[in-house]
C-alpha cells in the first residue's frame, strides 16, 4: 500500500471515546508526529498499547519548520499525526503539514473521532443546520469586541473555543457585539465528569460566570436572524444603546445592529440619540 499521513482524531476528555481504529493505528505505527510527545506517550499507556514508535514534535512554534521532513517521511512509511485532543489542524497543529503534503503529493488521511466543535454544537440546543467555527478569539480586548461586532450579522450558528480565565470578559465582549439578548450555550469539560451545558441569554451567562467557571470551554452563539420582523425599531435601539454603554461609538454601534436586523442604520442611529 501506498504510505499516508494519518491525521488521528484522540479523545478530547474521557479516553473511553478512544476508536478501535486508532488503538490499531498506534499499536503498528512505526512514526508518530505529536504536539506533546509526552501527551502521546500518555495516551498510548492509557489506552494499553505497548508499540513504542518514534516520536516527532511537531507544534505550533516548529510545524512550519517540520513539515518538509515529516512529508518526506511519509513518501517511505505511514506517519500518523497526534495532537494533545481532537482532530489534528483544527484549532490544532496540523494544517501546514496537511498543505505541505498536498504540494508534494503525499496522500493524507483521517482517522474520524471526537470533536469538541460538533460536540458542543450538537448539544447547545442552537440550530445546527449551517455553522461556522471561529476558533479562539483574540486576547486583546478591543479587537476581540470589534471582531464580535463584525460578526454580528452572521446567521450561521458560531463556534468558539476560550479559556477558562478569559470566559467572563470574552462573554460580556459579545453581549456587546452581538446584544445581550442573543441566544448562547457555554459547555465545559465535555465527555468529562463535570461536563456541563449551561444555556440563555449573553447577558444571563456573562452573570453566570462572573464568580469563575473552570475547565475546557466552548461557547456556541445563535446565529442573526435576518429578519426585520423578528426585531422592532425599539428592541433594535435598546441593542444599539447596549453596545453604546459597553464603549462603542453609536455610529458603529447603530450599523453593527443594521447589519445583524435588517433595521435601517438612520432610524436606529436617531432612535438611539432621541432615547439618550
Amino acid at each position: 500500500m501506498v504510505p499516508v499521513i494519518v491525521l488521528a482524531a484522540t479523545p478530547i476528555g474521557n479516553l473511553g471515546d478512544a476508536s478501535r481504529r486508532l488503538v490499531e493505528t498506534l499499536s503498528n505505527a512505526t512514526v508518530v508526529a505529536a504536539e506533546d510527545t509526552r501527551t502521546a506517550i500518555h495516551l498510548m499507556r492509557a489506552l494499553g498499547i505497548e508499540n513504542r514508535p518514534r516520536l516527532i514534535a511537531l507544534h505550533e512554534h516548529n510545524e512550519r519548520a517540520k513539515a518538509a521532513e515529516v512529508v518526506e517521511l511519509a513518501r517511505d512509511q505511514d506517519v500518523i499525526v497526534l495532537t494533545d485532543a481532537g482532530m489534528p489542524a483544527i484549532s490544532d497543529p496540523g494544517f501546514p503539514l496537511v498543505e505541505a503534503a498536498a504540494a508534494a503529493g503525499v496522500t493524507v488521511t483521517a482517522l474520524p473521532g471526537p470533536s469538541a466543535v460538533l460536540m458542543a454544537l450538537a448539544v447547545s440546543g442552537l440550530p445546527t443546520d449551517r455553522f461556522t467555527f471561529e476558533g479562539f478569539p483574540t486576547r486583546k480586548p478591543g479587537e476581540r469586541r470589534r471582531a464580535f461586532e463584525a460578526l454580528a450579522g452572521e446567521q450561521r450558528t458560531m463556534v468558539f473555543f476560550e479559556s477558562p480565565h478569559r470566559l467572563g470578559d470574552t462573554l460580556a465582549d459579545m453581549a456587546a457585539g452581538f446584544g445581550g439578548s442573543r441566544r448562547a450555550a457555554v459547555c465545559r469539560e465535555l465527555t468529562k465528569l463535570y461536563e456541563e451545558v449551561e444555556r440563555g441569554p449573553l447577558d444571563a451567562l456573562v452573570e453566570w460566570a462572573a464568580d469563575g467557571v473552570r475547565g475546557e470551554i466552548c461557547i456556541v452563539v445563535a446565529g442573526a436572524s435576518g429578519s426585520v420582523d423578528e426585531v422592532s425599531l425599539e428592541d433594535g435601539v435598546r441593542l444599539v444603546l447596549e453596545r453604546v454603554a459597553a464603549g462603542t461609538r453609536m455610529k458603529e454601534a447603530s450599523a453593527a445592529v443594521a447589519d445583524a436586523t435588517g433595521l435601517s442604520k438612520r432610524d436606529l442611529y436617531e432612535g438611539a440619540l432621541a432615547a439618550r
